[in-house]
This record gives C-alpha cells, sequence and structure tokens, in this order.
C-alpha cells in the first residue's frame, strides 16, 4: 500500500467517529445497538480493505485474522467498539482501530521484505466491554478466556429484557467460527486518566488493574401515595437509596486522596410514578483502590452505611456482590517488551496503574499480554468531551505497531 499511513489513521479515525455519532461531538454505540451494528460493519469492510479475513465467535466477538502461515498461532491485538450511553469517541475504539493498522503495516512490511513471522495477527473488537447494556462488562473476554460461562453471558438481559442471545441473534454476524488460538495480546487505550498529561509522557507502560469491589444494592420499602401517605408510616425505596447514595460519596473523605473511588449508578425505581412512593429502588455500587486493606475497610464501612439507612428509611436492603478483585498486575514480561520499543524509538514513557478494568485484564490471566496508555484530556472519560491529540494518538499506534512486531519474529 502507498500510503501516508499517519493520514489514513487520522481518516479512518473520524469515519469510524462518524458511526452513531452524537450532537455533543461523541457516540453512542452500546453493545448491539444501531450504532454499534453501523460501526461493526463499517469495521468489517476496512478490515477487509486492509486484507483481513473477518470471522465472529459465538457471544459476538469480531476477529480480523492477517494469516501469514496457517500452521502459526495468532497475537491478538484488541480492544471494543461498543461504547457508554452518551459517551467519548476515543475510550476502545481508539485502541481496535491502532490494532487494525499496525497489523496492516505489519503485513505490508511483511510482504515487501520478505520477513518470515513467528506467528500471525488477528485485530479483535470485543463484545460488550462496557457493561452499560448487559451486564457484566468485559463480557466477550470473560467468555473466551473461559471466566465467564457463554450461557450464562447469552441469557444476560438489558433494562428492556432483550437477552444477549437474542440481540446476537437479530445482528446476525457471520460467519461464526471457533475462535482463533492467541500466544500473546497486546492492547493500547487512552489513559481515562490524568498521569499522563500531567507528567508530559506519551506512553503509559501498565503495570497494574486497581483493586475493585462492585455490588448491587436492592432496597426494598413499601409503596404508598405521596401525598396521602403520613410520614410517619412511610417506607420510602427512594429515600434509603438517597441515605446510601449520599454516604458512600462522603467514605472517600476517610482516606488520603488517591487511595479510594466510590461511586454509584444504573439507579432504577419502581414503579417510577410521580405520585406514589418508591417500593423498590435497585443501584450499584463501586468501590476502587490500589490497596486491598482500604477496600476491605470500605466494604466494612459500606455495611455500617446500610444498616443506619435501612434504620433510619424503615427499608430492608440487600447487597450482592458482583465483582472482587484486588491490586491485579500485567506480566513483566509485557511491561519490559514494551519499554525496549519506546525506548528505541525515544518515546517519553512511564509506568502507570489503571483504574478501569479491560479486556487486557482478562487476556492476561490467559497469556502473555502488553497494556499501554496513550494521554487523555483532562482525564475526561466516558462523555462526550473525551479527547486525546493526534499526536499522541499517532505516537501510539507507531509504539503498537512495533510491540506487535516484536511479538510475531521472536
Amino acid at each position: 500500500m502507498n500510503q501516508d499511513w499517519n493520514e489514513r489513521f487520522l481518516n479512518d479515525f473520524e469515519a469510524l467517529s462518524a458511526n452513531g455519532a452524537t450532537s455533543g461531538g461523541g457516540v453512542e454505540r452500546q453493545a448491539a445497538s444501531g450504532g454499534d451494528l453501523k460501526n461493526r460493519q463499517w469495521f468489517e469492510e476496512l478490515l477487509k480493505e486492509l486484507g483481513a479475513t473477518v470471522t465472529y465467535d459465538e457471544i459476538g466477538n469480531q476477529f480480523g485474522l492477517f494469516e501469514f502461515d496457517p500452521a502459526l498461532p495468532f497475537v491478538g491485538l484488541g480492544s471494543h467498539l461498543d461504547s457508554q450511553p452518551l459517551a467519548g469517541r476515543y475510550d476502545g475504539a481508539y485502541g481496535v482501530l491502532a490494532g487494525a493498522h499496525a497489523a496492516a503495516r505489519l503485513a505490508e512490511r511483511i510482504n515487501s521484505t520478505g520477513e518470515k513471522p513467528l506467528r500471525n495477527l488477528v485485530v479483535i473488537n470485543w463484545f460488550n466491554e462496557e457493561g452499560s447494556r448487559f451486564a457484566p462488562s468485559m463480557m466477550g473476554s470473560s467468555v473466551f478466556s473461559g471466566k465467564l460461562e457463554l450461557q450464562t453471558a447469552l441469557q444476560s438481559t438489558d433494562l428492556a429484557g432483550t437477552t444477549v442471545k437474542e440481540a446476537i441473534a437479530q445482528a446476525a454476524w457471520g460467519p461464526v467460527k471457533t475462535a482463533p488460538e492467541i500466544s500473546e495480546y497486546a492492547e493500547i487505550h487512552v489513559e481515562q486518566g490524568k498521569e499522563l498529561e500531567k507528567s508530559g509522557n506519551q506512553i503509559g507502560l501498565v503495570t497494574a488493574t486497581w483493586g475493585a469491589r462492585k455490588f448491587q444494592l436492592t432496597v426494598k420499602g413499601e409503596q404508598g401515595h405521596t401525598g396521602s401517605t403520613l410520614m410517619a408510616d412511610r417506607k420510602d425505596a427512594l429515600f434509603g437509596a438517597s441515605l446510601v447514595i449520599a454516604s458512600v460519596r462522603r467514605l472517600t473523605d476517610n482516606y488520603q486522596p488517591g487511595e479510594l473511588q466510590a461511586s454509584v449508578s444504573q439507579l432504577t425505581l419502581e414503579p417510577n410514578s410521580p405520585v406514589t412512593i418508591a417500593r423498590e429502588v435497585k443501584f450499584n455500587v463501586d468501590l476502587r483502590s490500589p490497596s486491598s486493606e482500604v477496600l476491605e475497610s470500605a466494604q466494612q464501612e459500606l455495611d455500617s452505611i446500610i444498616l443506619a439507612a435501612e434504620d433510619e428509611s424503615k427499608t430492608s436492603i440487600l447487597k450482592e456482590q458482583t465483582h472482587h478483585w484486588d491490586l491485579n498486575p500485567y506480566p513483566r514480561d509485557g511491561v519490559e517488551l514494551s519499554r525496549q520499543v519506546v525506548e528505541e524509538l525515544g518515546i517519553s514513557h512511564q509506568e502507570i496503574f489503571t483504574v478501569a478494568g479491560h479486556d487486557s485484564t482478562n487476556m492476561k490471566d490467559l497469556v502473555s499480554t502488553v497494556m499501554l496508555f496513550v494521554p487523555s484530556k483532562d482525564g475526561i472519560s466516558h462523555n462526550e468531551a473525551e479527547y486525546t491529540s493526534p499526536e499522541d494518538c499517532l505516537a501510539g499506534v507507531k509504539v503498537f505497531t512495533e510491540v506487535a512486531a516484536k511479538l510475531i519474529f521472536s
């Protein structure tokens, strides 16, 4: 291909960002939604144009195979094209497109030089990484890595009652084939934080994922009239939820800055009428920290918060743990391989933690894995204002290409 690869990448990214675009400059591409379907079709056409064969597996993971020798395993280059509602353009999508361009650049190099790779390449668009439409998050890579049963994932429903199985059947992605054998994996992602921007470095070598405790809370009260039900008789589930929500936010004040992140999200309530006291409220609580001791302490404080809210609101609150992991390191061989690349290229870099989970969080427990970051302006993420400069995007693609080269040639 005689072309300016950098210009091609930026143009492709603009075209990709038009799929599911929002008026606020972001994207709306929840898993298997209209925006996601359109974007996957666009990406399939791009992969084929770049020389890949495109297949899918039963959970909806999309694979672009650059096969140099059928007897060889594959190095996976992946991330996700699905998004949060009203989300930014870069989260996940940047990494998927970077993987496609890295693979195409290396295929061109192999064709022109005659070098013999020891691995094939596969670009992966993981299904439902965000977990905004279907739970849990990182679904496609969880099934691929054996951490989540396929049938369990397929039975997950969105808020409208549609199952993953139904959504995938309606999408009719194909051909559905056995997933390729992956021997190594690499991922590049926007940081979703401020560390690289503050330090002025272009590449983050991810060494570990923060620990997390995630829960779904269900507050059970008693339905009643908002006007006529006496205050003393009320068992208001929304009031009980509000007590927990405010206290979870204030929980972080008990720790040093940077020790604990605490959030509440995805609140639903019944019957959700303007003149009816809520009888049930469900929401998620998310606690994250690099310290297992801090997480354990915060979880104990959450239990105390729940007891106090039950007492004050005259409700009952059920707590179900949905995710649980401690500080989760990435393989040192992947960190050192990427360090060698950025030093050879003369690109500024630093070691860094990731607070968010990624598909690489699953893959690193299966195969040797590299995880890289590029800067995020002001650390904004899951927001239409999310931004990474063209210069940082292109530097990341350059590094990612050379990381992939080391993985397939050595």
